[in-house]
């Protein structure tokens, strides 16, 4: 059995959307003096890799503790987007035999970008004839490995996805390594309270079956 992270590491100082609250992580507690480290953590729920909820968007939407767990695990499959040429991902690309419970991992190539402007900025996206052929297949779990399904002025594929009830996971990374068949889990932090609804980090895996 081999497992793949796809996950962005969390640091103080990593990188996070324009506008998000800044990651600072380290020790409060140290084993020397307290009899034994403790870090603290102070991050966004959106910070590094995460999963967007519908609330995301519309507050009449469905919560992250709304969605079932079946949500955030399944059959990988991958939408090879190495090669776009002007950014737009369309629909042609979407791989053959997509169906309910498939987590739909769009590849990019985009993580390499990780730490730099252009990260934020001129990534890849997805169409919105391209998020609406997702939700017709019956995928409600779509992950990328880009700053978002969408450029930086719009919430149009997240509207067709979110409004659907789907999630969507950003700042994946490693995903040229998942190869041939595989599962992938995107389980995120279990948030409570009404205000924590939008999405969570997430320490996202593949298990690859062959």
């Amino acid at each position: 059995m081999t497992f793949v992270d796809l996950t962005q590491p969390v640091e103080s100082g990593m990188p996070v959307y324009p506008g998000d609250p800044e990651v600072l992580a380290g020790l409060v507690l140290t084993a020397v003096k307290d009899g034994a480290n403790v870090a603290r953590l102070h991050l966004g729920s959106q910070s590094g890799t995460h999963v967007d909820a519908p609330f995301h968007i519309d507050d009449a939407l469905p919560r992250l503790s709304d969605l079932p767990l079946e949500r955030f695990a399944g059959r990988a499959v991958i939408m090879d987007a190495t090669d776009v040429p002007d950014r737009e991902i369309g629909p042609e690309l979407l791989p053959d035999g997509l169906r309910a419970g498939d987590v739909l991992l769009v590849r990019t190539g985009w993580s390499a970008y990780w730490g730099s402007p252009e990260y934020w900025t001129t990534h890849p996206y997805l169409a919105i004839r391209t998020a609406s052929a997702i939700v017709a297949a019956g995928v409600r779990t779509v992950g990328i490995d880009a700053a978002s399904v969408d450029p930086p002025d719009s919430l149009a594929a997240h509207a067709v996805l979110l409004g659907a009830s789907a999630v969507i996971c950003e700042n994946l990374t490693s995903l040229e390594q998942v190869t041939g068949p595989a599962e992938v889990m995107l389980f995120p932090l279990r948030l409570a309270g009404l205000d924590m609804g939008d999405g969570a980090p997430v320490r996202a895996v593949a298990r690859l079956t062959a």
